[in-house]
Order: C-alpha cells, then sequence, then structure tokens
C-alpha cells in the first residue's frame, strides 16, 4: 500500500513543480528564475518518487 501512496505522492510533486513553473507562485510570488528552479527541483523529486515506488513494487512482486 505504501508503494502505491509513493506512486500518487509522485505524481503530485510533479503536478505541484508545473504548477509552480506557470503561476510563479508557492504560498507567495516567486521571481521567474527561482520559480523555474523550485519546480524543476519538485519535478525531479517526484520523478526519482515515481522511480523508487516502481522499483520497490517489482521488488515485492518477485519476492512473491
Amino acid at each position: 500500500m505504501f508503494n502505491w501512496l509513493s506512486l500518487v505522492t509522485g505524481l503530485f510533486y510533479i503536478v505541484l513543480g508545473i504548477v509552480v513553473i506557470v503561476y510563479k507562485f508557492f504560498f507567495t510570488i516567486l521571481e521567474p528564475a527561482i520559480a523555474y528552479a523550485m519546480g524543476a527541483v519538485l519535478i525531479l523529486y517526484g520523478v526519482f518518487r515515481i522511480y523508487r515506488a516502481v522499483t520497490r513494487i517489482k521488488d515485492s512482486g518477485n519476492e512473491e
């Protein structure tokens, strides 16, 4: 169950990164350079979470 929740969380981070880049807002109005950097970090973290969740799901499938 945790692995599937991690997948959803990864998707949430990717969407949040896109929103930060497009609207340049994250609790406060951001400068464009900061918005792009923060959005990129959020997207990369989302991809990382999805990658880890997929590898854990595959590993748990091999153990059963």
